[in-house]
């Protein structure tokens, strides 16, 4: 009997890596934990003959995923890790994104991975003390303005 594989759109991390990342750590950051995530898209732009523009919401998905956010310390190239919990029985996990945070701290810049090689990056705002991260990425083309906005918001930290 041949076993058929198929491979992985997204980095993979078991359960043993994910103990691993667990077990590197040296304190709790305030930014990881699990979280739940909503999204929406606002599309802007001038009409012909008006005179300001016009913003209609083309999309918004609340609370659309369930994800882990945890900091990477083997990593050279990313501080945190987005891990989705949104298997039924999760032999593995996918990273579905990666952060960064600014010098500062008061900035994450995020690449969200679409599959494919494919991605997209956002640029959040951090708080102390806050347990929801927020999101923009906005597109330009023409007289036509995409905002794209996330929501994160804490639901544990552990």
């Amino acid at each position: 009997m041949q076993r058929v594989t198929k491979t992985a759109t997204y980095e993979q991390v078991d359960f043993q890596g994910l103990i691993r990342r667990y077990m590197k750590k040296d304190k709790a950051n305030p930014i990881e934990g699990i979280y739940s995530v909503s999204g929406e898209v606002i599309k802007k732009s001038k009409g012909l003959l008006a005179a300001s523009p016009k913003e209609k919401t083309k999309d918004r998905r609340e609370n659309y995923a369930k994800v882990a956010i945890l900091h990477d310390p083997g990593s050279t190239s990313r501080e945190y890790i987005e891990i989705s919990l949104d298997k039924e029985v999760p032999y593995s996990y996918s990273i579905v994104g990666e952060f960064n945070s600014s010098e500062s701290g008061s900035l994450l810049f995020y690449k969200h991975m679409e599959g494919k090689g494919k991605s997209t990056s956002f640029t959040f705002t951090v708080e102390k003390n806050s347990d929801i991260l927020e999101g923009i990425r906005v597109d330009s083309e023409g007289s036509t303005t995409v905002t794209y906005k996330l929501t994160y918001v804490k639901l544990s930290t552990q």
